[in-house]
């Protein structure tokens, strides 16, 4: 038996998960309003994937399976599709996205075992694996764990403003330059320019509310006179009457004035990366560019943190990386204060 998630979608929203098996449906259906939408469906399509490699009762699986899971996730040879969760030959898959397929399987099991008195009381998955030198960390009050699936923190590459011109001057219409340059100068995520409404905008202020941001937390944003001028320009010339609040519609076609969706956007951006000849335009990297050349003019990591709607300043310290002529800048200054009155700043000559 193969499993495949079930989508049951009432005006256009999805209102219930299913694959078929009882458990895991109750899950699904504890998740639906403890997470985002898309959060949502990504745990439901992780499991069955997950499903679809164990193939015995979840009461039965035990770690060595897990392990086993990983191992077939890895394997150059078994990459699994997201939407049929069977094996086809390609490349193995990344260790984030591993991560987060383990992640759906753990709190899987502990839904089980806090409401389902799962037999045992124990989980699984395991949350790490016991290192070698367990005895100098129990000494010293270290874990000692190693995780199972090690992330490594890769630095996004911002664009570089040739690649960002030709892609500019390749967009013919007011509406899709405005969500451009809302990604490229404001930060925003392609799903947080969609949700924007029209009550959402301070044209005075120069300000944007995004009241979806990521995890549901909203945040006031500030944008340039350009994406201003380009905004009111959509406004004004090009929005198709509605009865949507929202700020982007489609322009053409038998769904004209209605919201524009991820799909066509990532459709519209697909195509103009073609006409201009930029294949490293995405979405998300504009958004790195807005705060790589932010953090470069000197704004600091606290205001970058705000504007990006970053939970955790770590995740905005990226950007510090991405800027190594202003940390060696900095790194100077300070080494020649911190030893200047020990006569110590004083460089070596290479002779």
């Amino acid at each position: 038996m193969t499993y495949k998630l079930h989508r049951e979608v009432v005006d256009r929203k999805v209102t219930r998960l299913s694959l078929g098996v009882a458990d895991v449906d109750s899950y699904l259906k504890f998740l639906q309003y403890r997470c985002r939408p898309n959060t949502w469906i990504s745990y439901g399509y992780d499991l069955q994937i997950f499903l679809n490699f164990i193939r015995k009762p979840l009461l039965d699986v035990t770690s060595a399976d897990i392990l086993a899971f990983i191992d077939s996730q890895q394997s150059a040879s078994n990459r699994q599709g997201r939407t049929k969760g069977v094996s086809s030959k390609g490349p193995g898959l990344s260790n984030r996205t591993i991560n987060r397929r383990l992640a759906a399987v753990a709190s899987l099991y502990e839904y089980l075992r806090v409401f389902h008195d799962l037999p045992g009381n124990k989980n699984p998955v395991p949350r790490s694996l016991a290192k070698r030198n367990v005895f100098w960390a129990n000494r010293y009050g270290n874990t000692a764990s190693l995780a199972l699936i090690r992330v490594p923190q890769t630095l996004p590459r911002p664009l570089d403003p040739e690649e960002i011109d030709l892609f500019l001057n390749s967009l013919l219409t007011h509406r899709d330059k405005a969500m451009v340059l809302l990604m490229l100068l404001a930060g925003l995520r392609k799903s947080e320019v969609l949700k924007l409404g029209l009550k959402d905008i301070d044209f005075g202020q120069h300000t944007l509310m995004v009241r979806e941001g990521k995890g549901g937390h909203q945040r006031v944003v500030a944008i340039s006179d350009t994406g201003l001028r380009e905004l009111m320009r959509y406004l004004n010339e090009e929005r198709p009457p509605s009865r949507s609040d929202k700020v982007f519609l489609v322009m053409k076609g038998r769904n004209r004035g209605k919201p524009l969706t991820v799909r066509a956007l990532d459709t519209i951006v697909e195509y103009h990366r073609k006409k201009a000849n930029t294949p490293g335009v995405q979405c998300h990297r504009m958004r790195h560019t807005c705060f790589t050349r932010l953090r470069q003019g000197g704004m600091s990591l606290e205001a970058l943190q705000a504007q990006a709607g970053h939970s955790s300043i770590n995740t905005t310290r990226i950007y510090l990386h991405l800027c190594p002529k202003e940390l060696q800048q900095e790194y100077l200054q300070m080494s020649d204060q911190l030893f200047s009155s020990s006569g110590a700043s004083r460089r070596p000559t290479i002779d």
